[in-house]
């Protein structure tokens, strides 16, 4: 069973101050594990997780990373600029991007920051651009369909992603940057995404320990690091097993000191770049339930929306729900749980089962704390809610303030002049 960082009367206090929908992040949770993480992979001298600015891009929530030793992937100019206003320098930043414009490879390089190519073709972009730095990355993409080890089942298709060179081209690819002045080589792919089994990072490192190898032998470039990128996913269901990174860790390690060690290569630094393991547990979207239907279903409307977590309305995903107050009442009742805007797609849950849920209760939304608040949006003129903190020591912290009208008309240029909007 699923079991909220909060409780009820903690969420009644703090709606006092900061009404709902609001997300709430655990700063203890996030913090052990991290730690977890750098203890699994203790045994490579140079690991760093490069946490994946794009799932919760807060300063705040950086800085505990930071902290904790991590560096920052980003994927976009503004990005950069959040990385780099929290502290974060040179090789603290890994930059991935995809069909990327000319500003953003200019802001990554002028950062130092590492630069993962997507593509072939961006080498002779980035050359023109800025010259190719002495530290480079390359994206890899194998093809085919990936499975993890001793499974037929098939996780991901990397044939169909738009994403990384071909193995061909990443051959090619070190031997022109080589010779364009690169020094020191890295390796990063990202083949499945939100796995639940504690293969996928080992057999992900087998293929690009493999490769490593054989990009020694064909180009005399010796990595210096392999990005095995995010994909390790967290149980949004209660009933789904969670993946263990201590074993995770362990396994990798064994195909490095397999693969690596006998190459002359166990010298290489092994890099992470998670967002959805390192942070989805730990946040939880806050809304109170303010109307209810009775048609052909029972419906029960929050003041949050898809605007606040589209991951449901949008994929299907399942975010699990605790009724806070009553999370020892049986769930009997069936429920659609929904948002105001005009889609029906705008629904937390189906035929949910839940206690009886009266207005006024406080909903607890599960694991929103990576791809959550981030993916909100405006339509409706809705507006972002506000995102606190629950500190360790048991306080609370607003590390974004609510949206307000201001700030929605705050981009338009009237004709009749400014508008004061409260």
């Amino acid at each position: 069973m699923k079991k909220p960082f909060v409780t009820k009367e903690q969420i009644e206090e703090i709606a006092k101050t900061y009404p709902t929908p609001f997300h709430i992040y655990d700063e203890k949770g996030i913090r052990e594990n991290a730690r977890a993480l750098y203890k699994a992979f203790s045994w490579n001298k140079g690991f760093r997780e490069y946490f994946a600015v794009k799932a919760t891009p807060n300063p705040f929530i950086m800085k505990i990373l930071q902290e904790e030793g991590c560096g920052f992937d980003c994927s976009s100019f503004t990005e950069l600029m959040l990385s780099d206003d929290v502290g974060a320098k040179k090789h603290d930043i890994m930059f991935s991007s995809n069909a990327t414009p000319d500003a953003d490879f200019k802001k990554a390089f002028e950062l130092g920051a590492i630069i993962n190519l997507d593509d072939f073709t961006h080498i002779d972009v980035l050359d023109k651009l800025t010259g190719i730095p002495e530290t480079i990355c390359c994206r890899y993409n194998p093809g085919g369909e990936f499975k993890t080890d001793g499974s037929p089942n098939v996780m991901d298709t990397p044939k169909d992603a738009k994403y990384g060179f071909t193995h061909e081209q990443i051959i090619e690819g070190y031997k022109i940057l080589k010779e364009k002045g690169a020094k020191r080589f890295g390796m990063h792919a990202f083949l499945a995404s939100n796995t639940l089994t504690n293969d996928y990072y080992p057999t992900l490192a087998g293929i690009m320990f493999r490769t490593a190898v054989e990009i020694k032998e064909k180009t005399g470039v010796e990595l210096s690091f392999i990005n095995l990128s995010g994909g390790v996913g967290i149980p949004y269901k209660p009933d789904q097993p969670a993946n263990d990174i201590a074993v995770i860790g362990e396994k990798v390690r064994e195909k490095f000191e397999e693969i690596l060690v006998p190459a002359g290569l166990g010298n290489i630094a092994i890099y992470t770049e998670l967002g959805r393991f390192m942070l989805a547990p730990y946040g939880m979207l806050v809304a109170k339930a303010i109307r209810e239907k009775h048609i052909y279903k029972e419906y029960i409307g929050l003041d949050a929306c898809a605007a606040n977590l589209m991951r449901p309305a949008i994929y299907g995903a399942y975010h699990h729900i605790t009724v806070l107050g009553k999370e020892n009442e049986p769930c009997d009742h069936k429920y659609d749980v929904t948002g105001g805007l005009c889609e029906n797609c705008d629904k937390f849950a189906v035929d949910r089962m839940l206690p009886k849920i009266d207005i006024g209760d406080y909903v607890a939304i599960h694991d929103t704390g990576a791809h959550g608040f981030s993916m909100g949006y405006n339509y409706n003129g809705k507006l972002r809610s506000a995102e606190l903190l629950l500190r360790e020591d048991g306080s609370v912290k607003l590390i974004r303030r609510a949206e307000t009208p201001k700030d929605y008309f705050a981009t338009f240029d009237f004709a009749k002049g400014d508008y004061d909007l409260k």
